[in-house]
């Protein structure tokens, strides 16, 4: 009788313990946005800093208001430039909520790249999938891309899902390049390959997700920095030890952050949403980043 109580008083506590948990990664750390800072020594020596705003993973649904102010308030950071790396759409409705999020940053100039929840809505997945990286991807609905992209583009930004593109940013000539989601294989890096230009103060790659593959590609034609979503930073970590996941190819090590990625610097964003039917985050908060590019540490 003593061990049964004590099984049920243990049981008890941690059910508790898990409840209190769910509640506090479902309804406060999912919604406690954060602006990370990072210095990238990128630029030519004696170069003026650039500011960069790097957003990702919006997955925004109707009704988002709080995110979307968030976001919105972000354009008071004066950024140079904004970098948005995919998986911004997470509802058929929500294009609208996306323009008006993204509407103050857009007079900066930025660049883009999509991720499949741009293309196709989320779906329920069974947790124990993300530990099988060969899992069958399932589609959801369509959603409108062409408008989400037709927002971005009138907006001035680059798009540069398989595509590269030249643009002066204060007053440095800065080469970018980008993949469509390498997670849905629908990267194609031959349209963009070849060595950097001998004219660029400054390279930079994007990607959704921060699949080795590309990121090699990236680093052997020489790119300055990569950025990358698609990881949510584990979305659900354990404090001490980190992200139990990463949901594609990258070590757990550079689930998110700035790393090097052999002589080129990768920023993986931990993302600001979370899938409809995954909506925790626990100690992995919602973020975008500032990245200030500074000179090169010779």
């Amino acid at each position: 009788m003593k061990i049964s109580r004590g099984l049920a008083a243990a049981a008890g506590i941690g059910v508790g313990a898990g409840a209190l948990a769910l509640a506090y990664a479902s309804l406060y750390e999912r919604v406690q946005y954060t602006l990370r800072h990072f210095a990238v020594p990128a630029l030519p020596e004696g170069a003026e800093p650039i500011r960069v705003l790097h957003i990702s993973d919006l997955h925004m649904t109707p009704g988002q208001v709080r995110k979307a102010h968030w976001v919105a308030s972000l354009s008071a950071l004066d950024p140079d430039l904004v970098l948005l790396t995919g998986d911004n759409l997470s509802h058929p409705d929500a294009v609208d909520l996306v323009a008006k999020t993204l509407r103050p940053l857009l007079k900066a100039p930025g660049a883009f790249v999509f991720g499949s929840n741009d293309y196709y809505a989320p779906v329920f997945k069974n947790p124990l999938q993300y530990f099988n990286r060969n899992h069958e991807h399932r589609y959801g609905e369509p959603l409108p891309t062409e408008e989400l992209r037709k927002v971005l583009v009138d907006g001035g930004w680059l798009d540069l899902n398989n595509a590269a593109a030249d643009k002066v940013v204060s007053g440095m000539n800065v080469h970018f390049a980008g993949v469509d989601d390498p997670h849905f294989d629908l990267d194609d890096y031959e349209l963009v390959a070849g060595p950097v230009p001998s004219s660029a103060d400054l390279s930079i790659g994007l990607t959704h997700s921060p699949e080795p593959r590309v990121l090699d590609a990236f680093e052997a034609d020489g790119y300055d920095f990569v950025a990358a979503g698609h990881t949510h930073g584990g979305q659900v970590c354990v404090p001490g030890y980190g992200a139990l996941v990463t949901n594609c190819g990258i070590d757990r090590e550079r689930v998110k952050g700035l790393h090097p990625w052999e002589d080129m610097w990768l920023h993986v964003s931990a993302g600001l949403g979370t899938s409809p039917y995954a909506p925790v985050r626990f100690a992995c908060a919602p973020e975008a980043s500032l990245l200030t590019f500074v000179p090169k540490v010779f």
